[in-house]
């Protein structure tokens, strides 16, 4: 079924224009954020987006549908609850959300007051340190004070109904190899470049443990 045309566009024969005619509005790309850690029932959307409206997370979501970034599904029962997922054209924003979370990394140096924090929004600026980290492909816990989320190294696993394992998730994974324990300033330091995680390790700002060979690596970094 060939796309229905948006509401606005730049009008402009551009590939960075034809991007943002798609994912350019306000809160697009964060939600696009939260969906890369997997489906999401909408009222689990709206709390971890403080600030969007109802009325425009709802407006989001259904320019992603028809952008095709995202689709909607009914989960079967006991769960029973429709839920929101990335399609695969949506999950190729994920390098687009890296390269802003590295470019913006400096302008956390200073958390404002009003500012909400959610641990799993460190998980898109540490994913490429983890990928290169020593031991293989693994399952990584993070844990905040904030809270834990999770991260694949692999990148995901096989599709399954054309939907990927989701990279990163909120909460511990069951079959995690490692878990980091660190704090919000050490993520921002990994994030902006100033520490790797392995120096992390050894200055004792990281916490490992696990029996992994991830874990196995850095503990003996």
């Amino acid at each position: 079924m060939p796309r229905q045309p948006r509401r606005r566009s730049y009008d402009q024969y551009c590939a960075a224009a034809r991007a943002l005619d798609a994912v350019g509005d306000r809160w697009t790309l964060l939600i696009v954020r939260e969906l890369l850690a997997g489906p999401r029932r909408y009222t689990d959307l709206h709390a971890d987006l403080p600030g969007v409206s109802t009325d425009v997370l709802a407006s989001r979501l259904k320019d992603m549908e028809r952008e095709e970034l995202a689709t909607r599904r009914r989960l079967p029962p006991p769960a029973a609850a429709t839920v929101y997922e990335l399609t695969a054209r949506g999950r190729e924003l994920l390098p687009v959300l890296t390269a802003l979370a590295a470019w913006g990394a400096p302008d956390l140096a200073e958390r404002r007051p009003t500012d909400a924090v959610r641990a799993h929004w460190f998980a898109i600026p540490l994913i490429p340190l983890l990928r290169r980290l020593p031991g293989g492909p693994a399952v990584l816990d993070v844990r905040l004070d904030e809270g834990e989320f999770h991260v694949r190294t692999d990148g995901g696993g096989a599709a399954v109904d054309g939907v990927g394992d989701a990279v990163y998730g909120e909460g511990p994974a069951p079959d995690a190899d490692a878990r980091l324990v660190l704090d919000a300033d050490t993520c921002r330091a990994l994030a902006e470049g100033a520490l790797t995680v392995e120096e992390g390790v050894k200055a004792g700002r990281i916490e490992v443990t696990g029996e992994g060979p991830v874990a196995a690596a850095l503990r003996g970094a």
